[in-house]
């Protein structure tokens, strides 16, 4: 069967010396790996259309057991994260999200869209790589099935207060009146950021990313989605580690 679809690619791997199997985001299937015969020639189009972040127009064939990509046309590279090695961090650690919780073989055009954005916001410099961060994993984790519960306090009901508790195992909010020191970690949120972790899951898409938080906030934020990432998914991510090695230098 032949599919025409766009896809942005996730990770490469060498086949031989000249050909590439690629791990695909695209709208129609999902996350896919394919073959690209002969990719890796200088005179071959899909040199450039099958390499690491570049999104591309498609045409694949689906067989029985495998993907292979027929012809490929980039268009965008997003060039401009391999000139800075913790933006091409960050950028590999999106692409290892979508591969652990994008669905296999079923429509994904909310995923792509919401990858797309955010390289293209860190390619130009338009958004903090922690506010980017923070929103691909809220709002990733939210597309997979995996939305937490921040409409108010889970005992009371309360919807704001001047700090809320956060408690990422389970996904849901305390206010403080209510919270009780208990075993499971809690993430202290000033009004603001519990304002921002809740735009990033209940926002309209256009909106997604138009927020602003101070410096202070925008690591409070990180810190509160990526714990909840880690709980949830319970497995480590090698490109988030290498992200954290980068910022620290």
């Amino acid at each position: 069967m032949q599919i025409n679809t766009e896809g942005l690619i996730l990770m490469e791997k060498s086949v031989g010396e000249s050909d590439r199997l690629v791990t695909v985001l695209t709208r129609q299937e999902g996350v896919v790996r394919a073959f690209a015969q002969q990719a890796k020639k200088l005179k071959n189009r899909k040199l450039s259309s099958t390499q690491l972040l570049s999104y591309s127009r498609l045409s694949l064939y689906k067989g029985r057991d495998k993907y292979i990509i027929n012809d490929a046309w980039p268009i965008e590279s997003f060039f401009d994260l391999r000139r800075d090695m913790e933006s091409l961090s960050l950028a590999q650690y999106f692409c290892e999200l979508a591969i652990a919780l994008a669905p296999e073989e079923a429509e994904a055009g909310d995923f792509l869209r919401l990858v797309l954005n955010a390289l293209y916001f860190l390619s130009k410099g338009q958004r903090p790589g922690l506010q980017l961060k923070a929103v691909v994993e809220m709002r990733m984790l939210a597309l997979a099935g995996y939305m937490p519960d921040l409409v108010g306090c889970q005992n009371c009901g309360c919807y704001e207060a001047d700090v809320m508790c956060f408690l990422p195992r389970s996904g849901t909010i305390e206010c403080g009146a209510c919270h009780a020191s208990s075993q499971e970690p809690v993430v202290l949120l000033p009004r603001g950021v519990m304002t921002a972790l809740r735009h990033t899951i209940y926002a309209e898409f256009d909106k997604l990313f138009s927020f602003r938080l101070s410096d202070e906030g925008l690591k409070q934020l990180a810190a509160a989605s990526e714990l909840y990432l880690l709980h949830t998914v319970q497995r480590r991510f090698a490109t988030l580690e290498f992200y954290h090695q980068m910022t620290r230098q």
